[in-house]
């Protein structure tokens, strides 16, 4: 298992209908068409090179891995169904220091008709129309957007394209339509716990060991080595120590309490913020795997795309042989991020 979360070093929106105005320092991020007045807006995001680069490097190691664009849904107007496409940038771009509510308004920076340093080549169309990706909404689904990115990361770390970051836009079908739609997303100047961020996904885990796995729900399962407090942007190595609730009797010389067992290959982690008791990271039968060697369980969590100063619990779930499901949530499994 492994997650590894990268935050932008510019985000921006510009605006058809505010065609020289910039947003660059405002703290969300619009993606609509706004038929009232007839305004286009479309979100500008770019993650550092060198972060990309050192991630596929040096977190990864080789292994294969996938990586998703999240933004956090802050306020909507929607339709039933809706598709947002997400396309690499082919020119450089100044973020700016704008916001919506500026008086007189600020105009250096990118806009709908200037990128800060040359004009976009069609109307803030300044994007790559071979290499794109897309996420698609109907009613029922979450609009906060999860969007494959795998693809367009490959080729910003293979120097195939320039990065210069994504360009969000709605579908072409509905920026020229006459139904309204509007978005708008945290960016990374929000004072929020939900800035856009690069994730990466990838499968580490490691299942190999001499312990007695478990077979049935009546265990006892601790985090053995919970700092309570850790640095961001530090690793850590969780290990989860696992026994039967009622040992069975034997003749020994030392508790049989103290047998540990292992928990099976099918057991993931997750994470949720305390406070907001939203999950920050779910569970993934591919990529929070936990391990197991002759010790114990474990896994390892990545604290960089943790925000500091605030209080996180872990989760775990593991199914059992028969077919069982067991999810310890245990409100004593919490640590803090300090900076």
């Amino acid at each position: 298992m492994a997650v590894y979360k990268i935050f932008p070093e510019k985000d921006a929106f510009i605006s058809s209908y505010r065609s020289t105005q910039n947003f660059g320092r405002d703290e969300i991020l619009e993606i609509s068409n706004e038929t009232e007045i007839t305004d286009v807006t479309r979100a500008l995001i770019q993650f550092p090179t060198s972060q990309i680069t050192d991630v596929v490097n040096n977190k990864i190691s080789g292994s294969s891995f996938v990586s998703y664009l999240k933004l956090f849904l802050a306020n909507a107007t929607l339709p039933i169904d809706y598709t947002i496409f997400g396309h690499p940038v082919s020119q450089s771009w100044v973020m700016g220091l704008g916001r919506s509510g500026d008086e007189p308004i600020t105009t250096a920076g990118c806009t709908w008709i200037s990128t800060g340093t040359t004009n976009w080549a069609s109307s803030g169309s300044s994007f790559t129309t071979s290499s794109f990706t897309s996420q698609s909404f109907t009613y029922i689904d979450s609009k906060d957007i999860n969007m494959n990115l795998t693809s367009i990361t490959n080729l910003w770390y293979s120097g195939s394209i320039q990065n210069n970051g994504i360009l969000l836009k709605l579908s072409s079908s509905i920026e020229n339509s006459t139904t309204s739609l509007l978005t708008s997303f945290f960016s990374m100047d929000t004072h929020t716990i939900y800035p856009p961020q690069l994730e990466f996904r990838w499968n580490d885990s490691f299942y190999s060991t001499t312990l007695t796995q478990l077979t049935t729900s009546d265990f006892i399962s601790v985090i053995s080595n919970n700092k309570s407090e850790f640095e961001e942007n530090s690793t850590y190595v969780f290990r989860i120590k696992a026994r039967d609730r009622y040992p069975a009797r034997a003749f020994s010389t030392t508790s049989v309490y103290l047998n540990p067992k292992a928990l099976p290959s099918t057991t993931y982690w997750a994470l949720k913020d305390v406070k907001t008791e939203e999950i920050v990271v779910d569970f993934d039968t591919t990529y929070t795997k936990v391990s197991c060697d002759n010790t114990s369980n474990y896994f390892k969590l990545y604290m960089n795309g943790l925000e500091p100063e605030r209080y996180y619990q872990i989760l775990i779930k593991t199914v059992l042989s028969n077919g069982e499901t067991v999810v310890i949530d245990d409100p004593s499994n919490y640590f803090k991020i300090v900076r």
